[in-house]
């Protein structure tokens, strides 16, 4: 087992060590998600966050028409506002 030495900033930052960033796959701007279990912190790469998915769907090839969209989620929410008052 290995074990990397890090000093904890004034501001409560520390640096991963290259070794560590390399094992774990992560680099500039990834984030990171502690585990604490006992008295041991685990750190691995996060699953998922908005910003590691961000730009991943290009746009439609169409504009939207977000109004008439708009409309249909308000007309189906009514309906179905309306089949629970009737159940």
């Amino acid at each position: 087992m290995n074990e990397f030495t890090a000093t904890v900033t004034q501001r409560s930052q520390v640096t991963i060590p290259a070794q560590v960033r390399r094992v774990l796959g992560i680099g500039p701007r990834d984030k990171v998600a502690f585990t604490i279990e006992n008295d041991t912190v685990r750190l691995r790469p996060a699953a998922f966050t908005l910003e590691s998915v961000f730009g991943s769907i290009g746009p439609s090839a169409q504009p939207e028409d977000f109004d008439r969209i708009l409309e249909e989620a308000k007309e189906a929410k009514a309906l179905r506002t309306i089949r629970g008052m009737e159940a």
